[in-house]
């Protein structure tokens, strides 16, 4: 049996004394490479965006004194001195009333200040009459008006996405200095787990956990790195540890943690290195007999074998420690407002998770419905949970249509219901 059950806030506490999470590295990558990493310095630019002045009209490149009085019915003749295109730099310079032709995009010639548009003038061969006077700068897009050169444009530690790579792509940079993803290393358990692919036999069940467990860290910017399946015999398990251990980083196992015959993991950790196991069951439900350790700096955590158990704990416990080490800035959780559809029970004495479902009652406020976690090996309950509610150890239950908080699981059922207001 286990010795103590810690609290939740014990096994936090513990575990923030012995384990300071922070970024493994950082490493250079080509900025095609660069979606989603963190980025590891600040970025200055080293030049001027755009480089020159630019027209932001097609039209022709004018002296906007030239232009000054120019009506419809009072036009102002210009006489036409050539072209500018895009991607060249221009050949010629705009002289007192004269005007150039020009594009979107193209620089503006020597001479010039401003654009007048095409639809405010008419060309008769080489003059042009402008219709409409134009201000200086007028459709004239500075050197430097979006980027200056020696400007700051992204701080560490943002989040590389479409528009940051955009940014980094205008200044020219090929390359761009990130964090490193931290290495997890994966492996389930179990004499009755079978790998995806091979036949099941009586008796047996698919390997859900490691491949569930791997996206939930891909998601958190980590690398999964899967062992497969180790059996609970205490030789093959402090090798797979092993090997795990100094392949990666952050090691996560489940199932083994219990107190069967072949709960063996926490045994074995304890003989890897110090401090070895720093908490051995917790009084949390779902999740009881989760196990973290720490070796060689390195932190262990052991996971329940129940699929919607061992996502939960990694919700609560892993993923912060993970965004952490990807370099990422810690945010709070999302979490909304809702109604009880029923009472929600608690373990007594320990802190109980109630994973539910979140659905628009008929006034438009948010109503939570438990979705039973159900018995081992059920893996829908975390698929058809938005989020989860507490119920503290101090409490017997909530009662059914009082205001709870749920922490919602994922982004987008948070952004859903957002869209649509609350109205508790």
């Amino acid at each position: 049996m286990f010795k103590r059950l810690v609290s939740v806030d014990e096994a936090r506490k513990i575990l923030e004394q012995n384990f300071a999470p922070k970024p493994v590295g950082t490493e250079d990558v080509l900025l095609s490479d660069a979606y989603n990493r963190v980025l590891a310095t600040d970025v200055i630019s080293p030049l001027d965006i755009p480089p020159f002045n630019r027209s932001t009209v097609d039209g022709y490149a004018v002296n906007a004194d030239d232009t000054f009085g120019a009506e419809e019915a009072r036009p102002v003749s210009l006489r036409l001195t050539g072209q500018v295109r895009v991607g060249e730099s221009p050949r010629l310079r705009v002289k007192k009333g004269t005007a150039a032709e020009i594009v979107t995009g193209a620089p503006i010639p020597e001479g010039a200040d401003s654009v007048v548009m095409i639809e405010y003038t008419e060309r008769k061969e080489n003059t042009i009459l402008v219709r409409q006077s134009v201000a200086l700068s007028e459709n004239v897009m500075k050197a430097g008006s979006d980027i200056r050169k020696g400007e700051t444009i992204l701080k560490k530690p943002t989040l590389l996405g479409p528009y940051e790579i955009g940014v980094l792509s205008a200044i020219g940079l090929a390359r761009v200095s990130v964090y490193k993803r931290p290495r997890v290393a994966v492996f389930s358990t179990g004499a009755e787990v079978v790998e995806l692919g091979k036949p099941l036999k009586g008796g047996k069940i698919f390997d859900i956990n490691s491949h569930a467990l791997s996206a939930a860290i891909a998601e958190c910017g980590g690398q999964p790195i899967s062992m497969g399946i180790v059996q609970d015999e205490k030789d093959m398990m402090t090798r797979a540890l092993r090997k795990a251990l100094f392949d990666a980083d952050v090691v996560i196992t489940s199932g083994g943690v219990s107190v069967g015959p072949t709960d063996i993991i926490p045994k074995v950790l304890d003989t890897l290195g110090k401090p070895g196991v720093i908490v051995y069951g917790m009084a949390i439900k779902p999740g009881k007999p989760t196990t973290i350790a720490l070796v060689k700096d390195k932190p262990v955590f052991s996971l329940p074998g129940h699929p919607a158990s061992a996502l939960l704990i990694f919700h609560l416990f892993v993923r912060p420690i993970l965004i952490r080490m990807t370099g990422k800035r810690p945010e709070p959780p999302l979490t909304v407002k809702a109604m009880t559809s029923t009472r929600f029970f608690s373990a007594r004495g320990r802190r109980t998770y109630v994973t539910v479902a979140l659905n628009r009652g008929k006034e438009g406020n948010i109503i939570a419905s438990p979705v039973p976690v159900g018995l081992s090996g059920a893996i829908t309950t975390m698929m058809k949970a938005h989020g989860f509610a507490t119920v503290h150890e101090s409490q017997q239950f909530i009662e059914k249509d009082q205001v709870v908080e749920v922490e919602i699981f994922r982004p987008d059922i948070y952004h859903l219901l957002m869209s649509r207001g609350n109205n508790l």
